[in-house]
């Protein structure tokens, strides 16, 4: 198993790692407190049991079928499902509204969906009456939902009433070829509505082998543990956090959602995590406040830490410092390993740019983060820093086995090989734009260094060109600021103006410290006229100005009504900020900021 298999497609590989495993653990969920799991056989009988019952409801070879679950072991189950059946899964996030699900159902054609929970089920009903699906599968009970066009059936029922042939199906798919398309993965919008793009089986097969290519070679492929918290329907996670682990022979753990990460990633002690930015500047926030209250000496710790990590980054840590080091690896980074299990081999961030004085802060207690680069339409990982290739928290390294990168004459990042997508579904204008003689024109403008690693400057859309002609990369600005522990979120605006303006939500917590400490009511809308309190809040923004060009200084700037967030549209499934959105609300009052 440790020779990577040419496989032919997704589901090819599963039924490999199954027959390999046998009994051994695969699939673990939290259930009545403890950690259940299914095994590697079990798994693939429920996939060839939902295989067979999805053809014995018309599913044929081609046909799209939408998944809308939180992450759980049916939805492996359930995507694995479908392609064994021929078709192509839509994963769908379940924070979508109404609207999204409409979208997605008519533009894809889904002929069937199959639902998690009640509560998934009632945004997603009235768009299903509306489209051409005629069959819904529900994981969990659903009741009330029948109706008389669509016909409704529950997941226990349908497998057992189909017992499914593991070896049968296991030969019927190895009908299926590498190019044939695997899935539907709908673009998360930042600037407008969701485009499928089509993975094929190859493009995720390539990812798979990157993967396993680093695993391998830079720490060494044991057993390794996953725990899957990112969104599934996300194409980082559906490949990272799913397929990999599968071409591993690897264990999945399904966390039991944000709130309770911490305490499963003690649990579960995973060896490997599919990890955003977001996540990491959050735990910074907060280990700084809570080693701060802690006292002076753990307060002395973290900066002997972060001095020492500093110097080791840079590789030029003396030998009068080893003594120190020797004490913060024993005392700080020992409990920090251990918050996280105490095995973990690497935290693969993606999804979003990561700031690189948040990668030095973990490096600099102990943990091995690994900036990763890519986008949906690659499978979705086009390249990783590797630690043999010497890491660089400002790169996201050199690109993946069998990929070819290149910088275009205006510095764009082109990209080329199997993991490069089919193409937008039903969108051939949008697909001819991006895709040219095999090659996929990124959005991302970059560089490549004298060892082959990346560097991402900016999105080349992004870009903000001042009234003198002057470049500002605003996810550098953007990074920065959110750095400072009174801010929570930011988003910098100029286009064609003579200086940058922000729009900035305060960090919730400092906020409501600073109400208690200067005797304030702590709701948003009384802080946000407060004239200390935005004077606070500019003396933040002024500490960033300071380590900022003429360009990139943020002159002035208005607080936000309330958070950037999925509820209310200005941020993504993936925690990227929707510019088009939060331009649309705060447009007027930013730009009113330029008469004053």
């Amino acid at each position: 198993m440790r020779e990577f298999e040419h496989f032919p497609n997704l589901v090819t590989m599963f039924f490999t790692r199954a027959t390999e495993k046998g009994e051994a653990p695969f699939l673990w969920h939290k259930s009545g407190g403890a950690w259940r799991a299914r095994s590697w056989t079990e798994t693939a009988q429920e996939v060839a049991a939902l295989a067979a019952a999805l053809r014995a409801n018309g599913i044929r070879r081609g046909d799209t079928v939408m998944l809308v679950s939180e992450n759980r072991p049916e939805f492996c189950i359930a995507d694995l499902a479908i392609m064994a059946a021929g078709g192509v899964t839509v994963p769908t996030y379940t924070t979508n509204t109404a609207r999204d699900h409409q979208h997605i159902l008519d533009d894809s054609a889904a002929k069937a969906v199959i639902v998690s929970t009640a509560k998934l089920a009632r945004t997603l009903m009235p768009a299903v009456l509306r489209s051409q699906a005629s069959l819904v599968i529900s994981m969990e009970p659903l009741r009330t939902m029948q109706d008389g066009q669509v016909h409704v059936v529950e997941w226990d029922g349908l497998i057992a009433s189909h017992p499914g042939d593991v070896a049968a199906c296991a030969a019927q798919a190895e009908q299926l070829h590498r190019d044939d398309l695997a899935c539907l993965i709908y673009t998360s919008g930042t600037g407008g509505a969701p485009r499928g793009v089509m993975q094929h089986h190859g493009a995720i097969l390539h990812n798979v082998d990157g993967g396993i290519d680093i695993i391998a070679e830079d720490f060494g492929w044991d057993d390794e543990v996953f725990l899957s918290f990112l969104p599934l329907s996300h194409a980082y996670e559906h490949s990272g956090g799913q397929f990999l682990p599968i071409g591993l022979g690897a264990e999945i753990y399904y966390a039991e959602g944000l709130e309770k990460l911490a305490s499963n990633i003690e649990e579960v002690r995973p060896t490997i995590m599919v990890v955003v930015p977001r996540l990491f500047e959050v735990l910074r926030t907060r280990m700084l406040k809570t080693v701060e209250k802690q006292g002076k000496f753990p307060a002395f710790l973290l900066r002997q830490a972060l001095r020492i990590g500093d110097k080791s980054y840079s590789n030029r840590l003396p030998l009068w410092d080893k003594p120190m080091q020797l004490l913060v690896n024993r005392t700080i980074r020992l409990k920090i390993q251990q918050r996280f299990g105490g095995r973990i081999k690497a935290l693969v961030s993606g999804g979003a740019p990561l700031n690189p004085d948040v990668g030095i802060f973990f490096h600099a207690l102990g943990l091995t983060l690994l900036q990763g680069y890519g986008q949906t339409e690659a499978g979705p990982v086009i390249s990783c820093n590797r630690p043999k290739a010497g890491l660089k928290m400002d790169m996201v390294g050199p690109p993946l086995k069998n990929t070819e990168v290149r910088i275009a004459e205006d510095g764009e990042i082109l990209v080329r090989g199997e993991l490069v997508m089919k193409g937008y579904w039903r969108n051939e204008r949008e697909t001819d734009r991006v895709l040219c003689d095999d090659w996929l024109h990124t959005g991302d403008i970059g560089i490549i260094d004298e060892k082959g690693r990346i560097r991402i400057t900016d999105r080349k859309k992004d870009l903000i060109i001042n009234d003198k002609g002057d470049n500002v990369a605003p996810q550098k600005v953007e990074g920065m600021l959110t750095l400072q522990p009174e801010i929570g979120q930011a988003m910098v605006s100029g286009d064609k103006r003579p200086y940058l303006v922000g729009l900035i939500v305060p960090d919730p917590e400092w906020a409501r410290e600073w109400a208690q400490a200067h005797d304030r009511p702590s709701d948003h809308a009384a802080l946000k006229s407060d004239p200390d309190f935005q004077t606070a809040v500019r003396a933040a923004v002024n500490e960033v100005n300071k380590d900022l060009s003429v360009t990139e200084k943020v002159r002035r700037f208005i607080l936000a009504d309330e958070p950037f967030s999925i509820e209310n549209e200005e941020m993504t499934p993936s925690m990227k900020i929707r510019r088009h959105v939060i331009r649309a609300r705060y447009g007027d009052r930013m730009n009113a900021l330029y008469k004053g």
